[in-house]
């Protein structure tokens, strides 16, 4: 499924290497507006912090809203690191190099992005030291630890400390590619992160070593994080409709979905922004659509499990609470909007093949799930605290303040701006892994047999 033509080795380094070498002026006026969003974001918070929780749509019985909504969004987005790149790579699957990089630089900076939500969602972030560390050692005062969430910052650092490691050891060969390239203190900067490295038999045996292991080691690790997070639902008990047994499974399914779905949409930017069509081609949208399309009709068969078994186990609190997710505005509303955007517009379009070599087409259609999966989300956390107790004495609706908004909006735009001021010190794309994808186009003679170096998948 090799398409695009035989490259050479200057032109890749010079094509992949465009994004740290050149300076143009859209780069900059892209990396002012996000961060100019970003601010937005960080003024709210600080607003925030200074007037409390008050400003937020926070309220009795609803204590959890946008915040943690995105937390849960973005913990599955980082899951499309591993997808891609491990499970790929161990799968030998030759169409996931240029993908490789962009997914696990996203699942970083998702996972960072996400592991600020619970701060910023305490609204006195400071307090939050109580529950982690002994305020007074003399009066031998510990904290509670006795909580499920514990377990969630525990995964997601381990998970992010899994994945730096997994990037830093995959840039080592690309790293001296710039070395040799740069000049001057960017010369010896780039020479300390190549850490020597000559590109010597031992270095490639010891590089492809690493790679297997740290992609088999931090399975466990990929399937542990998203059941965490769905552990904190589950265990539950006084939310309905948040003790399903498939809770977890379901989880990670989702977040592949949504993960695999970002990644495309970035691959999909970085090839109009940089000029990569040698690099990112239809071929590449076409295999990747097709892990997709497999990886939505798995979610959305358990998501249909979810939903039978709360009404078969004939539960008044489940069925009430379906009842309100289905037929009750604004609840139903956004149910529908959900359904559609997540898989009943996308996936059926994912089964033309002109839809999946479409770079347009497949824009769209991967925006379209995750606006989709995060209203998954929204409707699983808030619909089920809405009906917490049957006899509340507050029964408020939450709605969103402008405040949760701007933050959320600005989480999203702290993801694309950590993506672009990376692309400008590190290769968005693996040059070794073009470059051996290029080797591998070959034939090769084995004996008195000229064969392909690798089998095609088409």
């Amino acid at each position: 499924m090799q398409e695009g033509r035989i490259l050479k080795d200057a032109q890749i380094n010079k094509e992949l290497l465009i994004s740290v070498e050149e300076h143009p002026m859209w780069y900059w006026a892209l990396v002012g507006f996000f961060g100019l969003v970003v601010a937005i974001a960080g003024a709210s918070f600080a607003f925030m912090i200074w007037k409390g929780l008050g400003v937020t749509g926070l309220n009795r019985p609803v204590m959890w809203g946008f915040f943690i909504t995105n937390l849960v969004f973005w913990v599955g987005i980082s899951h499309a690191g591993v997808m891609l790149s491990a499970i790929l790579r161990l799968a030998k699957a030759e169409w996931r190099r240029p993908a490789t990089r962009a997914a696990e630089v996203l699942t970083i900076f998702a996972l960072a992005t996400a592991a600020l939500m619970p701060v910023i969602h305490s609204g006195r972030p400071w307090r939050t030291l109580y529950w982690v560390f002994p305020y007074d050692f003399q009066r031998g005062i510990w904290s509670d630890i006795r909580s499920p969430l514990v377990w969630d910052p525990s995964a997601i650092f381990t998970y992010l400390t899994s994945s730096i490691l997994f990037v830093a050891i995959a840039l080592v060969p690309d790293l001296a590619v710039i070395r040799d390239r740069a000049t001057g203190i960017r010369y010896k900067i780039y020479s300390i992160l190549a850490m020597g490295w000559r590109g010597t038999p031992r270095q490639w045996r010891l590089q492809a070593i690493a790679g297997i292991l740290l992609s088999a080691l931090i399975l466990p690790v990929f399937v542990s994080v998203h059941s965490i997070v769905s552990f904190d639902f589950s265990m539950t008990m006084s939310v309905k409709g948040w003790h399903s047994t498939i809770f977890a499974p379901y989880f990670v399914i989702g977040a592949v979905h949504s993960g695999v779905a970002a990644v495309i949409t970035v691959m999909i930017m970085l090839r109009f922004l940089f000029g990569w069509q040698n690099y990112i081609r239809p071929e590449h949208m076409n295999a990747l659509t097709k892990l997709l399309t497999v990886v939505a009709v798995a979610w959305f068969f358990f998501f249909v499990l979810e939903v039978i078994f709360g009404i078969y186990g004939q539960e008044g609190d489940e069925i009430a609470l379906r009842q309100m997710q289905f037929f009750e505005p604004p609840w139903s509303i956004l149910f529908i909007v959900f359904l559609i955007t997540g898989f009943f517009f996308p996936v059926p379009m994912w089964l033309f093949r002109s839809i999946r070599r479409s770079f347009f087409w497949m824009f769209i259609t991967t925006i379209s799930v995750n606006i989709g999966m995060w209203l998954e989300r929204f409707l699983i956390i808030v619909p089920g605290l809405a009906r917490k107790q049957d006899l509340s004495f507050v029964w408020s609706t939450y709605a969103p303040s402008a405040i949760e908004i701007a933050i959320v909006v600005g989480t999203f735009a702290q993801v694309f701006l950590f993506v672009l001021l990376f692309a400008k010190l590190f290769p968005l794309i693996p040059i070794y892994d073009i470059k051996e994808g290029q080797v591998l186009k070959d034939e090769i003679k084995i004996g008195k047999v000229t064969v392909p170096a690798i089998v095609r998948e088409e």
